[in-house]
């Protein structure tokens, strides 16, 4: 298989329009990938008033194009698509990575399905194997019971990877070019945008250095309004096991597991939760992990660098208090 020429990163933003970490994780694993496979790392910007992020991107040498317009200000799946789809179909062979977001998940499939390209997603590293530069993807499986090398046949490949599992570069000696690039868009009627309701604690799930979770145990709303006034001190945000979603305590966006969104925060701090495997899959890479369950044989405590055996009720005020008084 002949060398992957270019890399290209989907960047993506946050609210006050910087970079996010997982972005700049993305970049770091992108140029070390294109120092390998001898191409050039590009990273892809859509959105609005973006130059400053694009900015901060290139001073890791990453050559950022910027498509900076109004109609790309929230996602749409079939217009950011046809925008990128324009700057790939120039290249002939190239890897793809974006974060195993939401964004990155829809908009990987949809280009790997046009561009009939192999794609891997959820993936925790990538290798080059030969001199051929042959991509060796490293994924979990089983739910997360055992890790997988998988490949694929295409010379070109996009994959979506999991935040944390790569590191923000240092600064280039030459930083890249960023490129404001004019197109055309027109707006697709059959997806439009009419209304957004954004809870601020909703934000950014993946990037939130703390996570703090319920499970089954937490028995009602009223126990995830516990962890919120936890969370809120600890500048983190609440996530939980399937189960309470689906009874209706807490919003689908909050769930953290194989079927829900993939988080590896600094502290994950896990309430009332057994650990099964589908939500260790989920959270199994978080820096360091702080169990509270009244079942001293619950599995979260193989996994937990700290635990309390102890109804949550209980520990939970003791817990946070103590967290508060150390914090000042």
């Amino acid at each position: 298989m002949d060398n992957y020429r270019n890399v290209y990163v989907i960047a993506e933003v946050t609210d006050e329009k910087k970079p996010t970490e997982h972005t700049l994780e993305l970049v770091g694993l992108g140029k070390n990938l294109a120092k390998q496979t001898g191409g050039k790392l590009f990273a892809l910007l859509l959105g609005s008033s973006l130059r400053e992020a694009a900015e901060e991107i290139s001073i890791f040498g990453a050559d950022v194009t910027v498509v900076d317009n109004e109609k790309l200000a929230d996602y749409n799946p079939l217009i950011y698509f046809s925008v990128v789809a324009k700057f790939l179909e120039k290249d002939s062979s190239f890897v793809v990575l974006a974060g195993h977001t939401s964004l990155g998940e829809d908009l990987l499939l949809r280009l790997a399905y046009s561009f009939e390209v192999g794609l891997v997603t959820d993936c925790i590293g990538i290798d080059v194997e030969n001199s051929a530069g042959n991509l060796v993807f490293k994924r979990y499986v089983y739910g997360g019971n055992a890790l997988a090398t998988q490949k694929v046949r295409t010379n070109t490949a996009m994959s979506t990877l999991r935040a944390r599992v790569g590191d923000v570069p240092t600064a280039a000696e030459q930083k890249g070019e960023v490129n404001l690039a004019e197109i055309e868009i027109e707006e697709d009627l059959a997806i439009r945008v009419r209304e957004k309701e954004v809870s601020l604690k909703e934000l950014n799930l993946e990037d939130a250095p703390v996570v703090v979770s319920g499970g089954r145990g937490m028995a009602g709303e009223e126990g995830f309004a516990k962890l919120e006034d936890l969370a809120s001190f600890l500048n983190g945000v609440v996530g939980a096991t399937r189960p309470p979603v689906d009874a209706g305590w807490i919003s689908p966006t909050r769930q953290v597991g194989i079927t829900g969104k993939i988080v590896a925060p600094e502290i994950y701090i896990a309430v009332a939760i057994s650990g099964s495997s589908q939500h260790l899959s989920g959270m199994g890479e978080s820096g360091t992990i702080i169990a509270i369950n009244k079942d001293a044989d619950a599995y979260i405590f193989k996994t937990a660098n700290y635990g309390v055996v102890g109804k949550w009720q209980e520990v939970l005020p003791a817990f946070s208090d103590e967290v508060k008084r150390l914090l000042g």
